[in-house]
């Protein structure tokens, strides 16, 4: 883990958001993050895609030239 949390460093960052957002709104904030998440994964996904397609200038690799 990158950022080495340990439990008694979770139960503080909870605390201070449920103090910021209050109970009601957790399942609302935890339901935009994860939609959040979803989104940058199908946009990474997305650019990978456009990175292996080939250049609209260049031919495809199975035709041959013809001369």
């Amino acid at each position: 883990m990158p950022f080495n949390l340990g439990l008694g460093e979770l139960v503080i960052i909870l605390v201070i958001v449920i103090i910021i957002f209050g109970v009601g709104k957790l399942p609302e904030l935890g339901g935009a993050l994860g939609r959040g998440i979803r989104e940058f994964r199908r946009a990474q996904a997305g650019l990978d895609e456009l990175t292996k397609m080939p250049h609209p200038e260049e031919p495809p690799a199975d035709q041959e030239e013809k001369t």
